[in-house]
């Protein structure tokens, strides 16, 4: 499978937890995965559970997430693509609260068999799918609406010394961020990340 290939592979239905339950996706990388909650909903409005620690272990996200972030961004906004060195590499797990993103990982484990492959999902609040990402993976995200509200839980602080990333754009990635080049918005940070190529390796420890 070449660089650039993205999607789905299949639907796992893993029952139901509790009262909420949980479907998840598989991707075409090992251990990126969607995941798709129950949704109760009435008159009302509607109730599902984002996150139970059990639940999640089952499925085999093991993580101790220890921050919430949440982020605002307007549409054509492009964030990415980020990436932290050992020792303060982050599994992420993401929703969209309202409006919609095209979530995007990208495998930088050096001796993967999907090397420099992504995953690009779009996450919605209507579909108030989730994406799992482990660590060993670059993400970003480019919306998609007018607007946009993220939320997050990281397994590891931010901790800008760690800091890494790799141009959005690089060819050699091949990702559409389904938003036309003359509408993104990038911070000028982002613009000057450097190739794919050029970035270090990706290591779980320290070198």
């Amino acid at each position: 499978m070449r660089r650039g290939t993205k999607g789905t592979k299949g639907t796992k239905n893993f029952g139901r937890f509790g009262k909420a339950g949980m479907n998840v996706v598989t991707t075409n990388i090992e251990g990126v995965l969607i995941l798709e909650p129950k949704v109760f909903g009435d008159r009302r409005g509607y109730f599902f559970e984002s996150w139970k620690k059990s639940d999640m272990r089952a499925l085999g996200i093991d993580c101790e997430f220890i921050q919430d972030n949440e982020s605002k961004s307007s549409f054509g906004v492009l964030r990415g693509l980020h990436w932290q060195a050992a020792p303060f590499t982050q599994a992420k797990l993401l929703r969209v609260i309202s409006g919609a993103i095209l979530d995007v990982a990208v495998d930088i484990r050096r001796g993967s068999p999907t090397f420099g492959q992504h995953v690009a999902v779009e996450l919605s609040g209507d579909n108030k799918r989730q994406l799992f990402i482990p660590r060993g993976f670059a993400h970003g995200f480019a919306v998609l609406s007018d607007e946009a509200i993220c939320a997050y839980k990281c397994d590891n602080v931010y901790e800008p010394s760690s800091e890494r990333g790799i141009r959005f754009d690089d060819p050699s990635l091949g990702i559409d961020w389904k938003v036309k080049p003359e509408r993104w918005i990038l911070s000028e940070k982002d613009m000057r990340l450097p190739s794919f190529a050029e970035t270090e390796p990706w290591e779980e420890k320290p070198f």
